[in-house]
């Protein structure tokens, strides 16, 4: 596959920085807010009755900050779905100090045993901005967390391994993000029967991934869906109405595809979505009117069937 060229659109790298810069700006604003973890509500007590939970409600969604960030960063996203229906949103913090993704991971297998313990919901969604995304995919894949997962949404995570930022390779987990590093490596491992789907946005103007396509989850045993966003930067991935939509669009999918759809037509697939000039309803003209993405295939996917969001 080719790289993405980004210097030849200019301006539209331009935008793209402009707005990174001004999430920067917001969030640093919002960042203390996220420090503490947010409050829960108890487990139930095992004695109380259980109702069926699949078919009847969302599952909860877990959201999943990024390298040295907080559950802040989640707060537009986190309105948005709550706006439209999902009615258990639980943002984690994991620690600073956080020097090994394979903990870190053991230690979202602990978090989600409680979701589930606490809500009476089988399975949970999880949506994980770069590193984030990283640490859920290893507890699914490697972990036997594909049994607790249903869909893992990954938003500019680094699948592959980046090279950005050399300098910072003296943090353990930077390191364990490069690429060809041993837990890249690991991820790249046979996992036949993981269960967990795969839906990861990737863009074409992240500074934060090297290269872009770093973002993309290429493995032959998994149920993956690429999401190209085109005109957003790293941070602005998470906070971005029109990616917001496309989430809701990916989890609504899954809702409605239920437990006896065809997973391999609907994964294995490709997908382009973009919101260069989107308006501030995060629908550009690509959109339909009720602000969920158009599909249509993106040139060189790899998709059994019409699967891409333009």
């Amino acid at each position: 596959m080719s790289r993405v060229r980004r210097a030849g659109r200019p301006v539209t790298l331009l935008r793209a920085t402009a707005l990174d810069l001004a999430v920067l700006t917001g969030h640093l604003l919002l960042y203390p807010a996220g420090i503490a973890q947010e409050r829960r509500a108890a487990p139930l007590p095992p004695e109380t009755p259980r109702l069926p939970t699949e078919g009847r409600s969302h599952p909860p969604v877990v959201l999943l900050h990024g390298f040295v960030d907080n559950r802040s960063v989640f707060v537009l996203l986190r309105r948005s779905l709550a706006r439209h229906g999902w009615p258990h949103l639980v943002s984690l913090n994991y620690s600073p100090l956080t020097f090994d993704i394979r903990t870190a991971a053991e230690l979202l297998a602990r978090q989600i045993e409680e979701i589930c313990a606490r809500t009476g919901h089988r399975q949970v969604d999880v949506v994980g901005h770069s590193l984030g995304g990283l640490i859920a995919r290893y507890y699914a894949q490697r972990l036997g967390g594909d049994n607790r997962i249903r869909t893992l949404v990954t938003l500019g995570t680094p699948h592959e391994g980046t090279a950005v930022l050399p300098l910072a390779n003296a943090h353990p987990v930077v390191r364990q993000m490069r690429p060809g590093s041993p837990l890249i490596e690991e991820l790249r491992l046979p996992a036949p029967g993981c269960r967990t789907r795969f839906v990861s946005f990737w863009s074409d103007l992240d500074q934060l991934m090297v290269p872009a396509e770093t973002a993309r989850i290429e493995h032959p045993d998994l149920l993956t869906r690429n999401v190209r966003v085109s005109g957003v930067g790293h941070l602005a991935l998470p906070v971005h109405p029109a990616v917001a939509a496309g989430i809701r669009h990916a989890l609504e999918s899954e809702l409605a595809s239920g437990p006896e759809s065809d997973l391999e037509s609907d994964y294995q697939s490709d997908c382009q979505f973009d919101h260069s000039c989107g308006d501030e309803s995060g629908v550009d003209s690509g959109a339909g009117p009720d602000g969920e993405p158009h599909t249509g295939p993106e040139e060189g996917s790899r998709s059994d069937g019409p699967a891409s969001v333009a």
